[in-house]
């Protein structure tokens, strides 16, 4: 329980630094930014798969199943958003 404690803690502190910390960010650097946290979501993916090859309690497991569904959820939200950026810079051919 101690050590779920201390996860939940950096957990905790990791999310509020890293709001104040993007929320300063200017918008001109969200596309860079937006693939740094598409590689660090998954290594977070990794990490917790990584996590499950251990016996774990109820609480380690939800914990575990949450990290993987909101890391899964940033990766693809920011290739999709990618992908999108992406397409406003391909020429468009006007039928003549």
């Amino acid at each position: 329980m101690t050590e779920l404690l201390i996860l939940f803690l950096v957990f905790a502190v990791s999310f509020i630094v890293g709001y104040f910390l993007i929320s300063r960010i200017p918008p001109l650097l969200h596309t860079p930014l937006m693939s740094m946290t598409n590689a660090i979501s998954a290594v977070t993916i990794l990490g917790a798969v990584l996590i499950f090859s251990v016996e774990l309690g109820f609480y380690e497991k939800l914990l575990g199943v949450t990290a993987i569904v909101m890391a899964t959820f940033n990766v693809v939200g920011g290739f999709v958003i990618t992908d999108r950026m992406l397409k406003l810079f391909k020429k468009r051919v006007h039928p003549e």
